[in-house]
């Protein structure tokens, strides 16, 4: 009788210890598996309450779709978000889907955080109606650590009741140069009205040197990527006649447009402001004029254009079920009801078959911005490696040494060398 009831115990505490082994428990790294055979994913992400609320729409949509999935939402703002992001980094335990900035892409994914995700592509996420450029907007090296919930591309926003305005046809052609530019300033200053209100250093000195088949930043970002200080020369200096002419504000002027509504373009003073594509729909709507976009000059305006990442959406290498957060990444940028919801908020659609069926659900202006960028997407070029350690003192540099020619302060030759100089310091270390 003792014998049998000692077999008993112990085949009771034999059968805990199976259901123990085969069940699904909580883990601190990545997301888990639960009881009731449920796959649990964690994702965060960074925004303002109205990509709160239709992310938690998506999530539901997907869940509904998938009940065997569910997916912890963690979101905040930018700064908290980057705050609490980096110690769960440093444990190990980031959750499966991280919504990741351009800035913060390399970091991540060359300290090991991030999961490659090649292996999915094709697979669990349909990049078939996806330009190459795009989906290399995430690549690091030899592998993929972020899909691009949207693009952005540079281009010139513009009224053309003022181009008809200075005696100019109302349409810039897609063809124009930066001698054309510098006519048609020439005509705006002369009706007292900026042409342009600013070309931000970096970006478009970028543009420029690509345009010519250079680069601000080497590929591995040792240094400067042009060799040429001529290049430098003319870019700035054309800048500076356009400062002298009248044709685009002094740096004072510029340092009094505190926001948006100060833009002379929103005033009805300034035919047009070179910028990013998601810049557009916010403009048109604060100045309620018939604004238009058009390419960048040239030439080599598709050598100098690039489709920039609007931010990314990437699996985290501590995560244990990385092919159901792709499964979700891939809903996210393909499923045509959810971006519905999406609307373009994180950066124009890199599906042609979404934009397609977007295009009678978004504004008119947001439509406008997604013609342009189907049009760049086929007349650009890959975006190359990420800014470098040490690019953000670079760029204040830049800003400091344009402010500088355009006061007179230093000729575009004596900035150039000085620029060469300090930059190649500052990206050596």
């Amino acid at each position: 009788m003792r014998r049998k009831s000692v077999l008993v115990v112990w085949g009771i505490i034999l059968v805990l210890l199976l259901a123990a082994c085969s069940g699904g428990g909580s883990s601190s790294s990545g997301g888990s598996g639960s009881e009731d055979g449920k796959v649990t994913l964690r994702m965060a992400w960074w925004g303002d309450q109205p990509r709160n609320d239709y992310t938690a729409k998506v999530i539901e949509m997907y869940e509904e779709q998938n009940p065997d999935v569910n997916i912890e939402a963690e979101y905040a703002s930018w700064d908290d978000y980057w705050q609490k992001l980096s110690p769960q980094a440093a444990a190990n335990e980031l959750p499966d889907i991280v919504q990741m900035d351009v800035s913060y892409l390399a970091q991540y994914a060359q300290g090991n955080k991030l999961a490659d995700l090649t292996p999915y592509l094709g697979e669990q996420i349909d990049t078939s109606n996806m330009t190459e450029d795009y989906v290399n907007g995430g690549k690091i090296n030899d592998g993929i650590y972020g899909m691009n919930t949207g693009v952005n591309a540079v281009g010139f926003h513009y009224n053309p009741d003022l181009l008809e305005e200075i005696g100019l046809d109302r349409e810039i052609p897609e063809g124009w140069t930066w001698e054309d530019y510098q006519s048609m300033s020439d005509k705006a200053a002369a009706k007292g009205i900026y042409f342009d209100t600013h070309l931000k250093p970096d970006v478009f000195f970028d543009y420029y040197l690509r345009s010519n088949g250079a680069r601000l930043y080497a590929e591995d970002g040792s240094g400067l990527g042009y060799k040429d200080d001529q290049l430098f020369v003319d870019y700035f200096g054309m800048i500076a006649k356009q400062v002298e002419k009248g044709s685009t504000p002094t740096p004072d002027v510029l340092a009094q447009i505190t926001g948006i509504e100060d833009d002379p373009v929103v005033k009805g003073e300034g035919v047009g402001i070179f910028q990013w594509s998601n810049q557009f729909v916010g403009l048109k709507q604060v100045a309620e004029k018939p604004l238009e976009i058009a390419p960048m000059p040239g030439p080599g305006t598709s050598d100098g254009l690039y489709l920039k990442p609007g931010m990314f959406f990437s699996v985290s290498q501590n995560s244990k079920h990385k092919e159901a957060a792709a499964d979700f990444l891939n809903f996210f940028m393909n499923d045509i009801e959810a971006n519905k919801l999406i609307l373009g908020d994180r950066g124009v659609p890199g599906s042609s078959e979404v934009k397609e069926a977007l295009m009678s659900e978004v504004s008119e202006a947001q439509a406008q911005v997604f013609e342009y960028v189907e049009w760049a997407e086929q007349n650009s070029s890959p975006m190359g490696a990420p800014d470098p350690a040490g690019a953000g003192e670079v760029i204040e540099l830049l800003d400091t040494m344009s402010e500088q020619i355009s006061y007179g302060q230093v000729t575009p030759e004596e900035a150039a060398k000085s620029f060469r100089s300090q930059a190649e310091a500052m990206l050596g270390q």
